[in-house]
């Protein structure tokens, strides 16, 4: 049977009262956010004893880690600042089996300096795709050597958006260290959200093998809010990729406030992958048991 899960982040307490808090909702699988009030996991702090102390926390409370947020812009067009967030990616890499999963997990980012998810020309151009797919291949083989997996997060906005993007990426850089972090939701656009079970099937139908986790938002049609959407969670130091809900003419609420159809998806998703942790997002703490009994009574319906 699949797994409902949920990102850690959506807590904002101490590492001990997030998995208390979690376990109480009845989850047993969690994505791990390095951020909790009492642990200092930022760039340069990492260490064994505190990956052991966390994954002994979740291990306690029966949530094992099933993979790790690594989310940064992997192609930020200023050197430096890309040199210093691949470099923390590739702390969180080096260290994934201690925390207890070899699965960490990014976009591929954007050449747009003012936001990680919002579009900029060199994004669907070859050389961005190529710059891009340098620094996918380091990513896979860093991740190769530490025995962990990098995942990637196609997000339409970015370097690999659409399935044919994320088709020729895989193609491109095809090694054991890489693997897809699977979120239909992140195809959608304006222009195919009215094609929906056409670009799930051809999803699943053209990408099923590469699949190691799987995502619970949601997608819909933005209405006249067509700015970068963002919501209050609760944490002044939330991480962004927590608080975003899209840009432009999409808006990406959480699982059962949108227009996903979720029967397909997780049928498609279980043919392949019935045991798969499905991780629950883009919501605040307060609504996480609703978001839980939707996906929990999708895949009772569906019989996952």
């Amino acid at each position: 049977m699949m797994q409902a899960g949920i990102f850690t982040g959506y807590f904002p307490y101490s590492l001990e009262e997030t998995a208390r808090k979690i376990r109480a909702l009845d989850f047993n699988t969690v994505q791990l956010d390095l951020h909790f009030k009492d642990v200092d996991l930022s760039a340069g702090q990492i260490t064994k004893e505190k990956a052991k102390q966390v994954r002994d926390v979740f291990r306690d409370h029966n949530l094992p880690i099933c993979c790790i947020s690594g989310y940064t812009n992997i192609i930020h067009p200023d050197r430096g600042e890309r040199e210093r967030r691949v470099g923390y990616l590739k702390e969180i890499i080096r260290n994934a089996r201690l925390f207890g999963s070899p699965y960490v997990i990014s976009e591929t980012g954007t050449y747009n300096t003012e936001s990680d998810w919002v579009h900029h020309p060199k994004n669907k151009t070859e050389e961005g795709f190529e710059e891009c797919r340098k620094v996918v291949a380091d990513l896979a083989q860093t991740a190769y050597d530490h025995g962990a997996v990098f995942l990637l997060e196609t997000y339409v906005n970015n370097v690999v958006g659409s399935v044919e993007e994320t088709v020729k990426m895989f193609a491109q850089v095809d090694h054991s260290g890489l693997g897809l972090l699977m979120d239909p939701t992140n195809y959608f656009e304006t222009h195919n959200i009215d094609r929906m079970d056409q670009i799930l099937n051809q999803v699943f139908d053209t990408l099923t093998d590469k699949i190691r986790i799987a995502h619970a938002k949601d997608v819909k049609r933005s209405g006249d809010d067509k700015t970068e959407k963002h919501a209050d969670i609760g944490d002044e130091d939330a991480l962004e990729s927590h608080t975003f809900r899209g840009v432009g003419e999409i808006e990406l609420p959480a699982p059962g406030l949108g227009s996903l159809n979720y029967d397909l998806y997780l049928q498609r998703l279980a043919e392949k992958h019935p045991n798969i942790p499905v991780i629950i997002e883009h919501l605040s703490e307060d609504d996480v048991p609703r978001a839980k009994k939707f996906l929990d009574g999708k895949f009772r319906q569906n019989g996952l």
